[in-house]
């Protein structure tokens, strides 16, 4: 076990717990982080690093220069909020009512931020460009913030050859970080479902297609496609959020909107999951007399890990955490994470920050989750090591 990272993000936590608590005051909704946006440029602009902005964008790039013309590392945080109200009660809660960085993205900031400080200190030079990649938007669900960010170059001059990222997760013990090669998250693909009956009195509804009741056949009929139509070895999640129709107890509605989402591993299976979706959707309608109109999105697609960059990290945080730390996580999430727009173009891994402590249960977009900052040291020199590791010994 070298501690070599670990030591100096001790040393720096209190500048990182700082930019925590500054950045989880305030915390704002995807493509508005503006006061996120100008705190990240004023830590860099201290830490001398270059910083470059975008027209019309929150994001940031933070570029270090490296010694000599070795890999080019990138290193990511994701940067907004979500609409919750906090209820932790932290002395550094949010501000803003219905806002909340519940998800730890303050936690992915303050820990890149750390990571920048100790790559840039004075007397440092890293084997090669490390460029710093604060991006917007991750949790807006369709087009997230990478897929802009990286049409407008964050990828190029200088054309990185590495790119690394993590997540805090509570399922993962506080000092553990998980790795995984190949599908680590999901695709995640989201439907909306107009159901077309024919209103009326609710003493009568022999007289037309009932829009309730169709809607509750499509969405019991839903699940039959993932028992049914894909391979039980194939994992798939097809979950309905929202379902709204109707205003009285005696009033047959019209219409009836279903909202969800379907989550998928492998694109051979989003693509039949989608057209099964459609399939089964217009049959449970048309056998019940109903109309219906569907509008299916594809959003982000499922994060898969280079084998030789993950393999590269993970000895690498043996090293500096010591064995026990990293280990291989068995399964994917069926979360979804832009994350996968960067590692279609660059080999990467997205890595699962561990903080997840025993009698203190928490889970991500709750409005008491709160990650204890000693995940901060840890996340930091996860992300140093990393950028370390792949420039020296590149796999």
């Amino acid at each position: 076990m070298a501690e070599v990272w670990t030591t100096e993000a001790r040393r720096a936590l209190p500048a990182m717990r700082a930019w925590r608590d500054a950045l989880h005051q305030e915390p704002e909704l995807s493509t508005e982080e503006h006061r996120t946006h100008d705190r990240i440029v004023g830590a860099l602009t201290e830490l001398g690093i270059p910083v470059r902005t975008f027209e019309g964008s929150t994001a940031v790039i933070g570029l270090i220069p490296g010694a000599s013309a070795g890999p080019v590392v990138a290193l990511r945080a994701d940067m907004d909020a979500l609409p919750v109200t906090e209820e932790t009660g932290l002395p550094f809660r949010s501000r803003f009512p219905g806002r909340m960085h519940a998800c730890g993205h303050d936690v992915h900031m303050a820990c890149l931020l750390g990571a920048a400080a100790m790559i840039s200190r004075r007397g440092r030079t890293p084997a090669g460009a490390v460029k710093l990649i604060f991006q917007p938007a991750e949790e807006e669900g369709l087009v997230g913030g990478a897929q802009p960010l990286i049409e407008r170059g964050c990828l190029e001059d200088p054309k990185v050859d590495y790119i690394v990222g993590q997540h805090v997760e509570p399922k993962v013990p506080l000092g553990r970080v998980g790795w995984r090669v190949g599908p680590a998250y999901a695709a995640a693909d989201f439907f909306r479902v107009t159901v077309r009956g024919v209103g009326g009195h609710a003493a009568s509804p022999h007289q037309g297609p009932d829009a309730v009741v169709v809607a509750s056949e499509i969405v019991t009929g839903l699940q039959a496609l993932v028992s049914r139509v894909r391979d039980p070895l194939d994992p798939v999640v097809v979950s309905v959020g929202s379902i709204h129709g109707g205003t009285r107890n005696n009033i047959l509605p019209r219409e009836v909107v279903l909202e969800g989402t379907v989550r998928t591993l492998r694109p051979a299976t989003r693509d039949l999951m989608e057209r099964a979706f459609r399939r089964r959707v217009r049959s449970l309608a048309a056998s019940l007399g109903a109309g219906v109109r569907i509008e299916y999105r594809r959003g982000y697609p499922a994060v898969v890990n280079d084998g030789a960059t993950t393999h590269a990290v993970a000895r690498a945080l043996e090293i500096e955490l010591g064995r026990d730390a990293p280990f291989e996580v068995p399964t994917p999430l069926m979360g979804a994470e832009d994350f996968s727009r960067y590692l279609e173009r660059v080999p990467g891994t997205f890595l699962q920050l561990g903080v997840g402590i025993e009698g203190q249960p928490a889970t991500l977009h709750s409005p008491t989750f709160a990650p204890d900052e000693r995940a901060l040291t840890i996340g930091a020199a996860v992300l140093a090591a990393s950028a370390d590791a792949l420039q020296r010994n590149p796999p």
